[in-house]
């Protein structure tokens, strides 16, 4: 049976779906961001940008954009009533020390153990750009990864050991994909759900991996 991914907008939905009420909440630089735009009405969720913000809003309507107010992507945003802004320095002090709830970043890699890539593909000529990654992976209580399950050639991103660079040990909890949504246990990977039309041997095959229905 044919299948249908998701979108980017889809991706960032779901993940806005699992956000518990009065969670503080990084968004990563990329397709993390746009959960910000898909989070539930009337559901308290405080967004923390790393450049120094938090009660970061959606995105603006068009027009309305004020580029003295940006995310860590250089993208234009919204300040939630009571919102601040702050020093960088101060933004790094929260995500050292512990008080992000969850963190929402892209990777190039996620092993079965949660061991994430996200910073460098260690190719010739790539610019390393590490950032507030590392600071995040290990502060936030809990990783969260949104990303493409596949690569352009086709090759899972969710592997069995990391081969770039990594940016934390055993720190992702939950992955979301176009695909599919897994969780990261102490059992190995667990299937959350997986988008209509593709069964879970089919899952396991693009994957090379075995995950618990």
């Amino acid at each position: 049976m044919a299948y249908i991914r998701r979108t980017k907008d889809q991706m960032a939905a779901r993940v806005a779906q699992d956000m518990p009420e009065g969670a503080y909440v990084n968004l990563g630089i990329g397709m993390p961001t746009l959960v910000a735009n898909h989070l539930p009405a009337g559901l308290e969720i405080i967004l923390h940008s790393e450049n120094g913000i938090l009660g970061m809003g959606p995105a603006p309507a068009a027009g309305e954009e004020d580029f003295d107010l940006i995310n860590a992507g250089k993208q234009p945003v919204t300040l939630m009533p009571g919102g601040s802004y702050f020093h960088h320095t101060d933004s790094f002090a929260m995500m050292r020390g512990g008080h992000l709830d969850i963190c929402v970043l892209g990777a190039f890699q996620v092993s079965e153990r949660g061991d994430l890539a996200n910073w460098h593909t260690g190719e010739p000529g790539a610019i390393p750009a590490v950032g507030g990654a590392m600071d995040l992976a290990i502060g936030a209580k809990q990783t969260w990864v949104m990303m493409d399950l596949l690569t352009k050639q086709g090759q899972s991103k969710v592997v069995r050991e990391c081969t770039y660079p990594l940016t934390g040990l055993a720190c992702v909890k939950r992955i979301y994909t176009d695909l599919a949504t897994l969780v990261v246990s102490s059992q190995g990977l667990q299937l959350v759900d997986c988008v209509e039309g593709l069964s879970h041997a089919e899952l396991e095959q693009l994957v090379g991996l075995s995950i618990q229905a």
